[in-house]
């Protein structure tokens, strides 16, 4: 059981996310008036990757990943044309779906916190076998919600999967280039630099480096998680842990304060770029103009917190 939690299960889930990208594919080449190929072959490519990434050797999807990087850069992934819902369809969807649309939304994040505590011959469930089931249980709450057709469920699937576009693969991408940043030394590089400026023991410098270090990096790499190794052992440790912080403190801190730079920055297209091509905003800035008093706020709040709770 367990070795079916640990290397089968994962790998049925990413073969589903797979076979929605395939389709998308399949949908880009029968249906695409522009750049019909290119869309095609990079959401073909997007599904091997994620069905038989386990099994393709690392310099073959590093390749790939290089030509999908091309069809991109060169405009040759479109979203297509789709049929457009008017307001009185919308409306009279929303008047009879009312507050309900959420569950499902909702649903996801509480049935992976759920799974997060359940344990199977000792051993906790992987995580996209707990994100897997919380957005089956979503998918089957939304169908019995809204009772759409399934041509209409494949339609505003693949809709919604080409307004993301390939920004749906940053997240995977960033993370990888954080543990390249790591392992390249360039944490060491930060550190040389910043005790040229940084005077020596003192604490509140420290502390505003580390946090600002981690909001800019976390902008510039579009994921705290990948800035946060970088960062903390380049600032954190040598600025603040080792002038007698402690370490929980610092790093927990140090985390959250880089979510601060995911509010501020296009590189997080999950959070940021993701809603206004889903939510069709006029302006691609209009998620990050919102968030940015926030997070100007926050910043100031994880500087002060480190500062009382960390010594």
């Amino acid at each position: 059981m367990t070795d079916f939690l640990t290397n089968i299960a994962p790998e049925i889930f990413y073969a589903l996310c797979g076979l929605v990208c395939l389709d998308a594919g399949w949908r880009a080449f029968r249906k695409n008036d522009k750049a019909k190929y290119g869309t095609a072959l990079f959401w073909v490519l997007v599904g091997v990757i994620f069905i038989l990434g386990k099994w393709i050797p690392s310099t073959i999807t590093g390749g790939i990943l290089v030509v999908m990087g091309i069809l991109t850069v060169s405009g040759q992934v479109r979203i297509g044309t789709f049929r457009d819902v008017s307001v009185e369809e919308k409306e009279k969807e929303s008047r009879r779906i009312k507050s309900w649309i959420f569950l499902p939304a909702v649903t996801v994040g509480l049935m992976a916190l759920v799974m997060s505590f359940v344990r199977i011959d000792g051993a906790a469930l992987d995580g996209a076998v707990m994100v897997g089931i919380a957005c089956l249980v979503s998918f089957v709450l939304a169908v019995i919600i809204c009772r759409p057709k399934v041509n209409e469920t494949r339609e505003n699937t693949t809709k919604q999967l080409m307004q993301v576009g390939a920004s749906c693969l940053l997240p995977q991408l960033l993370g990888a280039l954080g543990t390249l940043f790591t392992e390249a030394g360039v944490g060491d590089v930060i550190s040389t630099m910043i005790s040229s400026v940084v005077p020596s023991g003192n604490i509140l410098i420290g502390v505003i480096i580390y946090c600002l270090g981690m909001v800019i990096f976390t902008m510039i790499m579009g994921n705290a998680f990948a800035a946060f190794s970088v960062i903390t052992l380049g600032i954190g440790i040598p600025f603040v842990i080792a002038q007698g912080g402690n370490p929980v403190v610092v790093g927990a801190l140090g985390m959250t304060c880089g979510f601060c730079g995911t509010l501020l920055t296009p590189m997080a297209a999950n959070f940021n770029i993701v809603p206004t091509a889903v939510l069709e905003t006029r302006n691609k800035w209009t998620v990050i103009r919102a968030q940015a008093p926030m997070a100007f706020a926050m910043i100031v709040v994880h500087i002060v917190l480190m500062l009382l709770l960390a010594f």
